[in-house]
């Protein structure tokens, strides 16, 4: 018996076995599948369909090229009848009864995997010809009820993709006599749903998307799996991996953000390696030979720093006699610094043409005016918008945005502190702002590559070819219900044309203006709270950061500290401030601005408060002179609380200087506000205990000394000029060891 039953289970092994060896013989060879497709011009989805078909040596087959597209509008009304068509005169030439067709979509599919597993799935599913599926019905909900019930999975064709033996699509297409406006969809469905022909040509549908994955209907099943370096979609309902992706309907964005992933675009072991492809190399090119960029500036509500993006787009690395400027200035506020920048500097450029405020052109028009500069330029190769808010801190941005060689590239910006940046990774349902998965790794770094997006703005290049040919509708940026922006990013989309960004490199930040107010002469002294990265930049010394660790701190006197804190213009903009200002004090004794009214020594000066820049004094002496304070006098903490804070003025005239005098405060600081020698001659302070004297003050430069009991000091006459200081008096306390 024993026997018997091992004889019995060897031979079914041997059959197992057996079995085995004939399905690996039966394989369908790889070179027996031939893809085809329909594209009657070469689109940015198009071009990414045969970019992972090239990745998986797919075997394709384009029709219809050249051809005028008549098969309507998917996304409003059904068509299609066209594909139909070219398939049937397609197969009908082919002679070899045991190739295999894919016959898919391109606009919006990716593949996923490669031929030989597409090839196994399709004989796992033994039947000749397998159709995508889809949960939703389509174009015909009346045919429900004629749809075959499922065991599991979606229960309804989707025409976009399907594959079989060239006989059994010959055959499934042979009756078609529709126009080329009518429903491919609908075709194939009456194809499936009549029991008789679906038996007849071995039809099935790929239920459980082990195949094919439409993604309408189907958005929170599909989910990113990164492995080995390659990305996969995964179906999480059915627990499969599909061959192919399809942004069917209106999932065009969701396949842009699986697109950039899958296959290999972007993988955490090699990062982003399309970034390397169809590059434009400028190296090899004269100056002269540089293509011809018109760069959009507009301004269209108060902003800070606006004399600091002119100065930075003066720095920009790109031959001036290649940029035309167009400058739209809606704000009258920013009228003499445009003016400035074009006196001085408009003849470097090819050509500018400005936009004035009392034109009263609105923003929309503006920019749709500006893209039909360059398109109607025939010497224009690119377009950059510039929007007067952005920081580009990159001087090589132009350059690298053209090498990358796309239609539409923005550099990513952001705000400072903040996950705001100037694109969108995705699309609410009403067509607003939704956060992609991936948007916070982009913005903060961890991701870094070429991002297909469906909104940019602020800063972006826009190649001209694109302007003259898909986007020549003029009015690119005006609607009566979106914002230019949007619009823009509306009527791009509408196009199939991608939109991408840029985070392989740093290239700047956005300021923030809403709080931005011009009723000041230097409104840009306000900002440290709004825009405290550049008001660093711009009113902060540059070896503030490192003059403790290169010991540019100074120690001209006994427990004095001398160290560089503010620029020229920090110290230029201070004065002109205080003197536009006007309301210098009379000098005496009784001073009403003071707690209790009396000063002992009495200055002629403008306290902070008088111009409302007291809280942003305090800030100021918070980061940038409690640190040192805390340094040099270890044991004391600065609260950076000041009990005066002024901008003093010393003239031969008025009151050359000060008499001896101690300090109510814990520390003082005082900062030199112009030069001496070239604004004015003579000043300087006298430590009287020590006998020690600096008297060649540096304009930006503060001195820091204890205020109370040690240093009783003066302060020397001016001879000559105007000499201006800014004083503060800070307090702390005493931090005893625990």
């Amino acid at each position: 018996m024993k026997l018997l039953c091992f004889r019995i289970l060897s031979w079914m092994c041997l059959c197992a076995l057996s079995s085995l060896v004939n399905c690996e013989v039966q394989r369908i060879p790889e070179d027996k599948l031939l893809v085809l497709t329909v594209a009657t011009k070469e689109t940015d989805g198009f071009r990414r369909f045969l970019r992972s078909a090239k990745h998986f040596n797919y075997t394709v087959k384009v029709l219809g090229q050249g051809e005028k597209w008549r098969g309507g509008d998917y996304m409003s009304a059904p068509g299609g009848g066209q594909k139909v068509r070219l398939l049937k005169a397609a197969v009908a030439e082919m002679k070899s009864e045991d190739q295999v067709i894919l016959f898919i979509d391109s606009y919006d599919v990716v593949f996923a995997s490669g031929p030989k597993e597409l090839l196994r799935k399709f004989q796992q599913a033994k039947h000749k010809v397998v159709f995508s599926s889809e949960s939703l019905i389509w174009p015909d909900r009346h045919l429900e009820d004629k749809y075959p019930h499922v065991r599991e999975g979606n229960r309804f064709l989707g025409s976009g993709g399907f594959m079989g033996y060239i006989p059994n699509i010959r055959e499934m297409v042979a009756n078609w006599t529709g126009a080329d406006s009518d429903s491919d969809q609908l075709f194939f469905t009456k194809v499936y749903i009549d029991p008789a022909r679906r038996k007849a040509l071995n039809i099935t549908l790929d239920t459980k998307c082990r195949l094919f994955q439409n993604l309408h209907g189907a958005l929170d099943e599909v989910v990113l799996k990164f492995e080995d370096g390659r990305v996969r979609a995964r179906n999480v309902q059915y627990d499969t991996l599909p061959v192919i992706l399809h942004g069917n309907g209106p999932t065009k964005l969701q396949m842009n953000y699986l697109g950039n992933y899958v296959p290999n675009s972007w993988t955490f072991e090699t990062g982003c390696t399309a970034c390397l492809e169809n590059l434009r190399s400028l190296s090899s090119l004269k100056e002269s030979e540089y293509p011809l960029v018109v760069i959009g500036i507009f301004i269209q509500q108060p902003t800070p720093f606006v004399s600091v993006f002119f100065e930075r787009l003066l720095k920009l690395q790109y031959p001036k006699n290649r940029l035309k400027l167009f400058i739209s200035n809606q704000e009258p506020h920013h009228e003499q610094q445009v003016s400035s920048f074009l006196q001085n500097h408009g003849s470097l450029y090819l050509d500018v043409k400005s936009i004035r405020p009392e034109e009263e052109m609105d923003g929309a028009d503006a920019r749709d005016l500006a893209f039909d500069m360059c398109r109607k330029d025939k010497e224009c190769d690119y377009f950059f918008n510039l929007d007067i808010e952005v920081v580009l801190k990159n001087e090589n941005t132009l350059k690298i945005l053209i090498k990358q060689n796309l239609p539409i590239v923005a550099p990513m910006i952001t705000r400072v502190g903040r996950l705001w940046s100037n694109f969108w990774g995705a699309l609410s349902a009403d067509g607003y702002y939704a956060r992609s998965e991936d948007y916070v790794d982009i913005v903060q770094g961890r991701r870094v590559g070429l991002w297909n997006v469906p909104y940019i703005s602020s800063v972006y290049l826009v190649k001209a070819s694109l302007l003259q040919e898909e986007l020549k509708d003029y009015q690119l940026f005006t609607s009566e219900s979106l914002d230019p922006d949007m619009a823009f990013c509306h009527n791009v989309r509408s196009k199939g044309v991608f939109m991408y960004v840029n985070n392989l490199h740093t290239f700047g930040r956005i300021l923030s203006t809403e709080k931005y107010k011009t009723e000041h002469l230097h409104n840009d002294l306000w900002q440290i709270f709004e825009n405290p990265l550049d008001w660093q930049e711009r009113y902060i010394d540059e070896n503030y950061t490192r003059m403790i660790k290169d010991k540019l701190i100074e120690n001209p006197c006994p427990d004095v500290y001398w160290f560089p804190v503010f620029t020229d213009v920090a110290c230029n903009h201070l004065v002109e401030e205080m003197e536009h200002f006007g309301k210098w004090s009379g000098g005496g004794n009784t001073d009403t601005r003071i707690q209790g009214g009396y000063e002992n020594v009495p200055t002629i000066d403008i306290h902070m408060n008088q111009v409302n820049f007291e809280k942003e004094w305090q800030k100021f002496l918070l980061e940038f002179v409690a640190p040192i304070t805390e340094k040099m006098f270890p044991g004391y903490y600065t609260k950076a609380q000041f009990e005066l804070a002024f901008v003093v003025r010393y003239k031969p005239d008025e009151q050359p200087s000060l008499r001896p005098h101690h300090d109510a405060s814990t520390f003082t600081i005082n900062i030199a506000l112009n030069q001496v020698g070239i604004d004015y001659q003579g000043g300087g302070c006298r430590f009287l205990r020590y006998d020690c004297s600096i008297q060649a003050p540096r304009k930006g430069w503060a001195l820091m000394h204890p205020g109370r009991l040690t240093h009783y000091h003066e302060g020397l006459p001016t001879t000559a000029g105007v000499r201006y200081i800014a004083y503060s008096r800070l307090n702390g306390t005493l931090q005893h060891p625990k």
